[in-house]
């Protein structure tokens, strides 16, 4: 029978993508590992193989569809045999609707996907009518934690399924009324229970009407990146730890080295000693190399160093991994290659995913010292800023001049505690003060 070509999920965080291009049209004859078209998630464009064999009987998504949810049919594949005839009218390349409630239960429980068992003991909750609700793990787990009931909340995802998007936007809607009971009064802008994200669009819209302005449609990975950062803030509980580091001894060290690498073409950056610094201060500090995992912490064994880069329209943070166990000149070229990738959104999932730590630095743009938010499931980030020459008391008590950079530890305190974190910092200062440490 037709066999429906789904769209895949690129990444285990993707939830919706772009059909960019068709590689194959109806009739063409497809083999497993061929190419059939070009996807582009929230990170990247990435090319979508066969698994199966046959023929393309229908194509159900057009070329530069924005939002198809993963799971959603795009195409029909045939069998040797069967025809264009043989596609039946559910082939339709849409999820059934959600209204349908007594038509689409039985399907929906048996075509749900599975719920992943390393998420943790969450049972599935249910609706009004004693039917399941069916929800992802992550959707149920802050779903709960914003104190909202999954059973008012309509579902976005694949056959209904409730999806992370659907419980960041949702308000805690409030209890049915009893007969006796009034409804609270609500604040403006938003729901009561949790704070709101900021006024509606049409809020926002009418603040500003008679004015002229642009709007500019959010992509992807603006889409992404606004979740995530918000997700981030209103779950994680940030603290920071602040230091100064001074930097001469550092630059006379990289100015050496840099001399002698000329010929191989070798230009070592103070942002590769900070990556170096932290891993190896991730192995001196084991503890800090942790991660959140929703209902436990994961202590990583390897130094698995993630870095910012900017890129127009929002950031990567590509992943150096074993970063300990690497030369200097090793990262710098590793660096420069996944920055040049990323700017061209060529890096594949597995190069930007992962990491138990991050690097921000903003320094290169003049600014002195800043707070960043923790990319999950991280357990930390050092926000860095630039190196500015001022007056020190030195040790034999006397005022010098020397380049100080600022530095800031931000940290998950459900994966590191403040003296834990304090170690770790100081771990990072003393490989960047004393910079022939980390080549011993």
């Amino acid at each position: 029978m037709p066999t429906e070509i789904l769209m895949p999920a690129l990444s285990p965080t993707m939830e919706e993508g772009t059909l960019a291009k068709w590689l194959v049209k109806e009739g063409d004859t497809v083999s497993s590992g061929d190419l059939l078209a070009e996807i582009e998630t929230d990170k990247a464009t990435m090319e979508f193989e066969a698994v199966d064999e046959g023929v393309i009987g229908k194509i159900l998504v057009e070329a530069g569809s924005e939002g198809v949810k993963v799971n959603t049919p795009i195409a029909v594949l045939l069998e040797e045999g069967e025809s264009a005839d043989d596609i039946g009218e559910a082939s339709s390349g849409a999820p059934a609707p959600s209204s349908d409630k007594a038509d689409a239960a039985p399907k929906a429980t048996e075509e749900a996907a599975p719920t992943p068992k390393s998420t943790g003991p969450i049972p599935a909750p249910k609706d009004d009518k004693g039917g399941r609700i069916f929800a992802s793990p992550l959707a149920r787990r802050i779903a709960k934690d914003k104190g909202l009931d999954l059973s008012q909340i309509k579902g976005s995802g694949p056959k209904g399924r409730i999806v992370k998007a659907d419980v960041l936007d949702a308000k805690p809607s409030a209890a049915p009324a009893k007969d006796d009971a009034k409804p609270a009064a609500a604040p403006a802008g938003g729901g009561g229970g949790a704070m709101p994200a900021g006024p509606s669009t049409d809020a926002v819209l009418k603040m500003y009407e008679g004015r002229e302005f642009e709007e500019v449609k959010l992509d992807g990975m603006r889409k992404t990146i606004a979740a995530r950062l918000t997700e981030a803030k209103q779950t994680i509980p940030h603290f920071y730890l602040r230091r100064d580091i001074k930097l001469d001894a550092l630059m006379k060290f990289r100015s050496q080295l840099n001399k002698q690498l000329e010929a191989r073409g070798v230009k070592l950056s103070v942002n590769d000693f900070i990556i170096k610094a932290s891993a190896l201060a991730l192995q001196a500090v084991p503890d800090a190399n942790a991660v959140w995992a929703g209902d436990r912490v994961l202590k990583l064994k390897p130094s698995d160093v993630a870095v910012a880069v900017a890129i127009e329209g929002g950031l990567f943070t590509p992943v150096l991994k074993d970063a300990d166990m690497k030369s200097l000149s090793a990262l710098s070229a590793e660096m420069k290659d996944l920055a040049a990738r990323a700017r061209d959104r060529k890096l594949a999932p597995h190069e930007y995913q992962g990491g138990s730590f991050a690097i921000s630095n903003l320094g290169m743009f003049g600014i002195d010292n800043f707070d960043a938010v923790i990319n999950p499931p991280h357990g930390g980030i050092l926000a860095v800023g630039s190196g500015v020459k001022k007056p020190i008391v030195n040790a034999e008590g006397e005022i010098e001049v020397a380049t100080i950079m600022s530095v800031t530890l931000s940290v998950d305190h459900r994966v590191i505690d403040g003296a834990l974190g304090a170690q770790f910092l100081e771990q990072i200062v003393q490989n960047l003060e004393n910079p022939m440490m980390m080549l011993a």
